[in-house]
């Protein structure tokens, strides 16, 4: 079972679970990456730090992380510089870097750990607009990656850098994110599932069609399913946007929820291509 929701410490986080965290101090990062890559270790994980710092730094920021020294010495936990991680500075590509965190994990595996664990300072991969919709497709498609294999990661923005839009868009394609999270979220619950929770109302009208465009969700068997049972609120936008995406894949939507305003809503307007199931 994934952790979704919001969040206000990163604790006692599982073997696949994915969590964004948006910061204002650089120490509390730092607090938040030592307890998440602590826990990590506490369940047999590899663990990697990755800034954009040089190892004797990233040291010095892991000195609250007990066994550290010891750690680093036998391989369970490990500093990366960004840009040998993300090629910083860069438009990333998706899929390349899944597959390289997936190459990770089973390298992490075949060493005898139960996995991978990364706490990530991910903000000079998302500086420009183009780099920001490429990270926030990648970030979708590593949560599939995430969903089914044991590979987790805390990925973390700098609010002094970013502006709130850019850390919206990408928190809503993670299932737990920090205080602040934005109100709806996109997320995997298998690597050919997803999930939608939140609130879906007149603040998402842009957010929630730019992100299924970047989640480049795939219909299986001609139907488009989202699990919608943490869904609290949607309204006719986001129907619409569905429909969207229905028409865009071919596919009927389909929408397991609990709410019965979303039935009367695609009853009611009409809305083509989505179908809504109680959950």
């Amino acid at each position: 079972m994934r952790t979704a929701g919001v969040l206000d410490a990163v604790r006692g986080l599982g073997l696949h679970d994915h969590v964004c965290w948006p910061y204002d101090d650089p120490a509390d990062f730092r607090r938040r990456a030592v307890e998440f890559l602590a826990d990590g270790l506490a369940l047999g994980q590899r663990a990697w730090y990755v800034a954009d710092s040089d190892d004797e730094v990233m040291r010095g920021h892991l000195d609250e992380l007990p066994g550290a020294a010891e750690a680093l010495e036998r391989g369970a936990l490990q500093l990366h510089p960004i840009g040998e991680t993300y090629r910083s500075g860069q438009v990333v590509t998706p899929a390349d870097q899944v597959a390289a965190y997936a190459a990770a994990t089973d390298q992490a595996l075949a060493d005898g750990y139960t996995g991978l664990r990364v706490a990530a300072e991910a903000t000079p991969m998302v500086r420009t607009e183009a780099s920001l919709e490429a990270f926030c497709r990648y970030e979708h498609q590593v949560d599939r990656y995430m969903a089914g294999r044991p590979f987790a990661a805390m990925c973390a923005y700098d609010r002094h850098e970013l502006s709130e839009e850019a850390i919206g868009n990408l928190a809503c394609m993670h299932p737990a994110s920090g205080p602040d999270a934005p109100p709806f979220r996109l997320y995997a619950t298998s690597a050919s599932e997803v999930a939608l929770a939140g609130e879906l109302d007149l603040d998402s009208r842009e957010r929630f069609p730019a992100a299924l465009r970047r989640a480049g969700l795939r219909p299986v068997g001609g139907e488009l399913v989202l699990d919608a049972r943490e869904l609290d609120f949607i309204d006719h936008r986001a129907l619409f946007a569905l429909a969207g995406e229905g028409l865009r894949t071919g596919s009927e939507v389909v929408l397991r929820t609990a709410l019965s305003s979303a039935a009367r809503l695609v009853e009611l307007l009409g809305v083509p291509g989505v179908r809504v199931e109680a959950a």
